[in-house]
């Protein structure tokens, strides 16, 4: 595998001579002992990443997983010490041999302008490369080791977002909404007025590019479908809550994919949880209205010889419905009989509360699960969007925060036990 690698890179650098020049300039920049010239080298190499076709860039990781791996010589023999003499001094030269040169090489490309936006970047097409190649998951890691900590929520900045933002951040709000798109500016004032929050986390390194941002409804009960939340209001709708009691979070939206597998959104939910108990003193709820996206996907695919019998009759019953209607639409979903909107609560209620710890189980379940929450409630036809209907047959859920449980939750989700309500106990009877 790393035969391989090494092959690409060596090819690389013979048939270009810029290739090779960047990578003779990474290995400059880690092995430069002064700091006057690190920057002029750190700033070459996000020069020269940015000019790099799709192809060299595969090479480039090619190199990095090669070229910068740690020293497997040294390594032996750091180790051989350590395990002959367990002392400090040994065990500190045993993790500077295990460091990866490529770590430093992240750092020091880090400290120039544009230094933290080029290294996203690089895990972007990384993450795409490694699709198609071996062996390229080592320099995976040490980008996640090194962003983990370079984006840890104590570092970053936590700001609201509202009308009078700059234009610019409410256009990559709109942007990269990823769960209810926002089609028009209009629509965004309505997500930003009285009744609702938008909040957001930056790096003081990317001040104008939002990382994670979630939308929040102020109402006075749990809303079982999105519609509500999302729409215009008519010219007779009526006035915001004046005291509202109920926080929904109903969207969470990653607007950097080079961060894929550093968590922030558990923080920046609970970090708004504590603002909104400061700024609204009347909420007493804390809640999401959240989509399944792994429900269709789970219900082609299970085996219904491995569900209990009543949870295999719900499904095919969904299944009849489903082939019944090839075409789903939202008039289906709301004139289905009581017994198939029945089955589609029992097959969801199976596949969170005992699907969550399960390889492919549901993202957002997991998320939510796993920060401390609680399943509350199943809603079937709670989004009968065309994504809705497509992903989860039009089901959506409501996650509870306590906030002076959500520890405890968490830890019952480590031990494998998924926290549910009563309304949610009965459909896995």
């Amino acid at each position: 595998m790393l035969g391989k690698l090494w092959a690409m890179a060596r090819r690389a650098k013979q048939t270009d001579g810029g290739f090779s020049d960047l990578v003779q300039a990474c290995h400059q920049l880690v092995s430069e002992r002064g700091q006057a010239n690190l920057y002029n080298l750190a700033s070459a190499v996000v020069l020269a990443w940015r000019g790099l076709s799709k192809a060299k860039r595969e090479a480039f990781f090619a190199a990095l997983a090669t070229e910068f791996a740690p020293d497997t010589e040294a390594v032996l023999k750091a180790a051989r010490a350590y395990v002959d003499n367990p002392q400090a001094q040994e065990l500190a030269a045993l993790t500077a041999v295990t460091e990866a040169p490529r770590q430093e090489l992240f750092r020091r490309i880090n400290r120039v302008k544009d230094g933290a936006a080029t290294l996203l970047d690089m895990r972007v097409a990384l993450m795409e490369c490694m699709r198609n190649r071996e062996g390229l998951d080592a320099v995976n890691q040490d980008f996640l080791h090194l962003l983990t900590s370079w984006f840890n929520p104590g570092f970053l900045h936590f700001e609201s977002v509202s009308w009078d933002s700059p234009a610019a951040l409410l256009e990559k709000i709109i942007d990269h909404e990823a769960v209810h798109a926002i089609d028009s500016w209009a629509h965004l004032r309505r997500r930003l007025e009285a009744d609702r929050r938008c909040y957001a986390f930056f790096h003081p390194q990317l001040p104008s590019e939002p990382l994670i941002f979630v939308e929040v409804a102020l109402t006075d009960h749990i809303p079982d479908a999105i519609a509500p939340l999302i729409a215009m209001r008519s010219g007779d709708a009526q006035e915001a809550v004046i005291k509202p009691n109920t926080a929904i979070f109903y969207s969470i939206s990653n607007c950097q994919p080079g961060l894929r597998g550093v968590s922030l959104g558990n923080f920046l939910i609970k970090r708004v949880a504590q603002h909104l108990a400061q700024e609204v003193p009347s909420l007493k709820t804390y809640c999401t209205l959240s989509p399944v996206p792994g429900l269709v996907r789970w219900l082609d695919g299970v085996d219904a010889t491995s569900l209990p019998p009543t949870v295999a009759q719900a499904l095919a019953r969904v299944a009849s419905w489903r082939a019944a209607h090839p075409a789903l639409s939202a008039e289906a979903v709301q004139s289905a009989p009581e017994a198939v909107r029945e089955a589609l609560a029992r097959l969801t209620a199976h596949y969170l509360v005992k699907g969550s710890h399960a390889p492919k189980a549901d993202p957002v379940a997991r998320f939510h699960l796993d920060n401390g929450a609680r399943l509350e409630r199943i809603n079937v036809g709670g989004d009968l969007s065309k994504n809705g209907l497509k992903q989860s047959l039009s089901v959506m859920v409501n996650y509870l925060y306590d906030l002076d449980d959500v520890e405890t939750r968490h830890q019952e989700f480590v031990d494998r036990h998924v926290s549910h309500s009563r309304e949610v106990k009965k459909w896995l009877k």
